[in-house]
């Protein structure tokens, strides 16, 4: 199936699960939205309460915030996919729970797989947790680290830059660097690509008969 096929499926899938106590609770279940290959993803914690109203994520004050941030970095909404690691509001946008974390777990991976992003930025310390589990995001926030061949880079939630003013200037900061880390990631698959790429070999002629074959050591 391609990319397109594949989100779809994971979507019809998401508005009808049931793999855990949070479908007793929601309107609408969010599986994310944005193209079907994209060069930066984002993984927020989970839908709030104009998401569940709507089943679209980011359509709050967080979503505002995070769309000035975008197009501070020179993006648009449109041309990056947004979704978080739990699909459907945890009652009164409490954190999510261990299991609710594990019953999404198998989406998330499918979304990764089928958009092949080049950056994945995890908004919030339990997108973050998902590829950091050990980090500390008051620590690793702005940093990016490569997780199974994705340059990952933890920032915080534009929720918790409107809850504590402090933590904006962290947040633009962060935000402004995405050009830089999107390039840095472009050099890498470049890099790596170009060393997949095998040379022509000469033919091979077989040695003169009197003289030896001469063995590799490698």
């Amino acid at each position: 199936m391609d990319s397109a096929t594949i989100l779809a499926e994971i979507s019809r899938q998401v508005i009808v699960c049931e793999k855990c106590a949070l479908h007793f609770s929601r309107k609408k279940g969010v599986p994310g939205e944005g193209p079907n290959r994209v060069t930066v993803m984002f993984i927020g914690e989970g839908p709030g309460f104009y998401e569940n109203e709507q089943g679209r994520p980011f359509v709050g004050q967080a979503g505002k915030l995070l769309d000035e941030l975008l197009a501070k970095a020179g993006l648009k909404r449109e041309e990056v996919f947004i979704t978080n690691v739990v699909k459907c509001r945890p009652p009164g946008n409490r954190d999510p729970l261990p299991e609710e974390l594990a019953a999404c777990s198998s989406y998330l991976d499918a979304q990764i797989e089928a958009l092949q992003p080049l950056v994945i930025v995890t908004l919030g310390r339990y997108s973050m947790a998902k590829f950091m589990p050990n980090a500390k995001i008051s620590n690793t926030h702005g940093q990016a680290v490569w997780v199974n061949g994705k340059l990952v880079v933890a920032m915080y939630h534009p929720a918790a830059a409107l809850h504590q003013p402090s933590i904006r200037p962290q947040l633009e900061a962060d935000f402004a660097r995405l050009p830089e880390f999107i390039k840095m990631a472009k050099a890498d698959l470049h890099l790596h690509s170009g060393m997949n790429e095998k040379p022509a070999e000469p033919e091979e002629k077989e040695p003169p008969k009197d003289q030896p074959t001469q063995l590799s050591l490698f």
